[in-house]
């Protein structure tokens, strides 16, 4: 293997704590700085991480720094991303990729034009779960698929964060924030969507910061709170999605894919290694199904990782900028067709993304 890909963190709020977990572990990246807006809060960073702490121009213009991890809030994606690919670096950034398709095509054609690469998370969807679901569905445990159903519900992230307010902002939601795992499963799982229609709407409730410093502070809500859609995908699935901050409790399945013969559920798509569980017609009763591929005990960072890899042997990386590029129209079409009450057809497509392969591990595939 070659020389570690030299990585600085742009953005180290409550996220980044999971990615420097994952760092010592990672193969072909080498953590070399961190900045943040608070220079204090860099600065503690940097120190806890043995690393430099430097100011966001400082590290983009950096000579040592091969690739940016972008942990800004999601205004700050697309911006952060450019400028880090105009200072000549590869860029991997938190979901989701932009706040718009108009804002996102110009960070991938800026890219192309370079050279370089740009991937994005969520990367959970390498890990053994939904790869084990995926493989599952391949060698058609549960006959032909014909629809799945994802629920994802919550009272709102200002009930845990300690500072949320950017989650009720463009980009945030629980469309823009938590739809990504799920939008990215689906892609993984079918291949790209072709149209999609939906509702939405924002919920009158008041919302104030129940933990932290900030606690009682209000927060003012600009996105919509509760979302209902179908997907239509590539391959004739379609797919009914639910994304809410308005549910208080809920017994409705997570994620279930229904086919000619069976059910299969497939864990939390916001995890990298929960269970598989498969119903089917020959063997009525829920199984727990082993893992059999995906990267094993995986965490954050693992699509840097591979993304890393993949520069190295010149090949496709799985968390690409493609890949949430689509997510991100579908994302926008979604609130569209809720906004214009119409079917959206999206003009974007991406390949399905390669499957990690059974015993697979960043530095090997």
């Amino acid at each position: 293997m070659g020389s570690p890909l030299r990585v600085g963190v742009i953005g180290v709020g409550h996220i980044s704590a999971q990615y420097f977990e994952q760092f010592p572990a990672l193969p072909g990246i080498r953590l070399v700085a961190v900045a943040d807006l608070s220079a204090e809060r860099a600065a503690a960073v940097a120190a806890e991480q043995g690393v430099r702490a430097l100011g966001v121009d400082e590290l983009i213009a950096d000579p040592d720094v091969d690739m940016v991890l972008n942990l800004t809030i999601p205004a700050a994606h697309a911006e952060i991303g450019i400028r880090a690919l105009k200072a000549g670096k590869h860029v991997y950034g938190e979901k989701p990729l932009a706040l718009s398709p108009d804002e996102g095509a110009p960070l991938l054609a800026l890219a192309a034009e370079r050279g370089l690469r740009v991937g994005s998370a969520p990367d959970t969807v390498l890990g053994t779960g939904v790869q084990t679901a995926r493989r599952l569905l391949d060698d058609g445990a549960i006959g032909e698929p014909v629809a799945a159903a994802v629920h994802w519900s919550a009272a709102g992230h200002e009930r845990w964060h300690p500072a949320p307010q950017f989650y009720y902002q463009p980009g945030g939601g629980p469309l823009f924030d938590m739809g990504p795992y799920y939008l990215t499963s689906l892609v993984t799982l079918f291949g790209p969507v072709l149209r999609v229609s939906g509702t939405s709407r924002r919920s009158v409730r008041e919302r104030s910061i129940a933990t932290g410093p900030l606690a009682g502070t209000a927060i003012a809500v600009e996105v919509d709170t509760h979302i209902n859609a179908l997907l239509e995908h590539a391959d004739g699935v379609t797919a009914t999605v639910t994304m809410s901050f308005d549910v208080w409790a809920t017994k409705t399945p997570l994620f279930e894919v229904y086919g000619t013969s069976g059910t299969l559920a497939v864990p939390d798509p916001n995890q990298f290694s929960e269970p598989v569980s498969l119903y089917t017609a020959d063997e009525p009763g829920w199984t727990t199904v082993e893992a059999s591929v995906g990267y094993r005990d995986a965490g954050r960072g693992y699509g840097l990782a591979d993304m890393a890899r993949a520069i190295e042997t010149d090949r496709p990386h799985r968390a690409s900028g493609e890949l949430a590029f689509h997510v991100l129209e579908i994302m926008d079409a979604v609130l569209r067709a809720g906004r214009e009450h119409r079917v959206v057809e999206l003009s974007s497509t991406v390949k399905r993304p390669e499957a990690v392969p059974e015993g697979a591990t960043p530095d090997s595939w």
